[in-house]
């Protein structure tokens, strides 16, 4: 029952984590929004697109988990009463799994952050400076939400392991 308990509690906190994307993506939009009504010189004007986009790139990836981690606290009490043992190891392989895909996060997106930072030393136009600064401030919006959910779902394995490790030794 215990191991419920804690994927219970970490899809919660993954709820309550991507609401962060929605925030931002409101905020994104809004900015957008702003440019668009009182950007007056050219590179204010720039802006309106790339930041439309970003919201909207943001506030779809903050719908999806919100409702992906939303529903899985439901099934995981299904997947529970059906079977725990298979439950607790779709949970672990589930975990690796994401691990590993946090990884790739961690490698590409400060590559992207440095094209992007090279587009604006590189190509001075107002469009391009634009699309490097909100490309930018994005990546640093899914690094700060992906990396406290890095550090939850580390968290969360170890705790599957653990409670594993106590179930092997009864």
């Amino acid at each position: 029952m215990e191991i419920l308990k804690v994927a219970q509690e970490w899809a919660r906190a993954e709820v309550f984590s991507t609401r962060f994307f929605i925030i931002f993506a409101i905020l994104f939009l809004a900015a957008s929004a702003g440019f668009w009504q009182l950007g007056k010189t050219e590179l204010a004007k720039a802006y309106i697109i790339p930041l439309l986009v970003a919201g909207v790139l943001l506030m779809t990836i903050g719908l999806g988990l919100f409702f992906t981690n939303k529903a899985r606290i439901t099934q995981f009490e299904k997947a529970y009463q059906q079977d725990a043992p298979a439950f607790a190891v779709s949970e672990m392989a589930r975990t690796e799994s994401t691990l590993k895909e946090y990884t790739v996060v961690f490698k590409v997106v400060p590559m992207i952050i440095v094209v992007a930072a090279l587009l604006i030393v590189f190509i001075n136009t107002p469009t391009w400076r634009a699309i490097g600064i909100t490309t930018i401030a994005m990546m640093i919006v899914i690094l700060l939400v992906d990396g406290t959910a890095h550090a939850r779902i580390e968290a969360y394995y170890a705790q599957l392991q653990s409670i594993e490790n106590v179930d092997e030794q009864k």
